[in-house]
């Protein structure tokens, strides 16, 4: 079976992670989905962000939660991959959009228009000032791009099962996604989860407990494997029957499982 290809943060091996530069390289590579993490800013905009403060990718002391959308779009989000790229004479013009902070919304949107169906995933982070108001932001957004069936293209992920149980309350035909990123915790999220959730797992976490690996494919669940970047990985996603891989290379993966002769 051929296992999906979403892009984590979009290509970010390549381009600055979670701008909109590095979701449209994604698509334009083929990545059949585009995989987030969101926040909630001051005055409630869901913004596509991995870490709480903007030291590594906007290089300010900030925290996303105690500051208004306006003003982190004052922000450069892009810079801090490639400092250098104005120095490069032969490098290409690019949209100044294409590296500032990108609501969830704005993502939806370029998912939406594109030529093709695009799946999202969407990770709630947590612990965080604003608790359930995240959930809750996330299913009114996908309320309003009438995404809450059960052929929605999104699903929501996380590690905390009460935030996708809160999903669920809300939505009860989105798919949700249980994160897991230490498989001595693996019991106790085996009874936590619900029957029809998706495993997620991390790659690094599959290759060094490989017995429970095994016990995660044989669990009756779909998983999703985290982040897939190798050839290696990629082939042990294959050996455990892994119905998607979330990839930093999205391009690299696609053409891997090309000259594996995965169909």
């Amino acid at each position: 079976m051929r296992p999906q290809v979403l892009a984590h943060r979009g290509a970010s091996h390549d381009h600055a992670e979670h701008t909109l530069g590095a979701y449209i390289a994604a698509l334009d590579d083929g990545a059949q989905g585009l995989e987030c993490d969101v926040r909630l800013t001051a005055d409630g905009h869901l913004v596509c962000v991995h870490d709480r403060d903007l030291r590594r990718t906007a290089a300010t002391r900030g925290t996303v939660s105690t500051m208004d959308l306006a003003d982190l779009s004052e922000l450069d989000f892009a810079t801090w991959k490639h400092p250098w790229a104005e120095l490069d004479d032969e490098r290409p013009d690019v949209d100044e959009e294409h590296g500032k902070v990108l609501t969830l919304r704005k993502l939806f949107e370029v998912a939406a228009d594109y030529d093709r169906r695009v799946e999202l995933a969407v990770e709630t982070k947590h612990p965080t000032r604003y608790g359930g108001l995240v959930e809750q932001r996330v299913v009114e957004l996908l309320s309003d791009f009438g995404w809450t069936g059960p052929d929605s293209p999104a699903r929501v992920m996380s590690f905390s099962w009460q935030a996708l149980r809160r999903v669920r309350r809300r939505a009860p035909d989105v798919r949700v996604v249980q994160l897991v990123d230490q498989m001595g915790a693996w019991p106790l999220v085996r009874r936590s989860v619900g029957r029809d959730w998706i495993l997620g797992p991390g790659v690094q976490e599959l290759r060094e407990h490989p017995r429970t690996a095994r016990r995660i494919a044989d669990s009756g669940h779909e998983i999703h494997v985290w982040t897939v970047n190798t050839r290696a990985d990629l082939e042990l996603c294959l050996e455990l029957g892994v119905s998607a891989v979330i990839s930093d290379r999205p391009a690299y993966v696609l053409e891997l499982l090309d000259d594996l002769g995965v169909h």
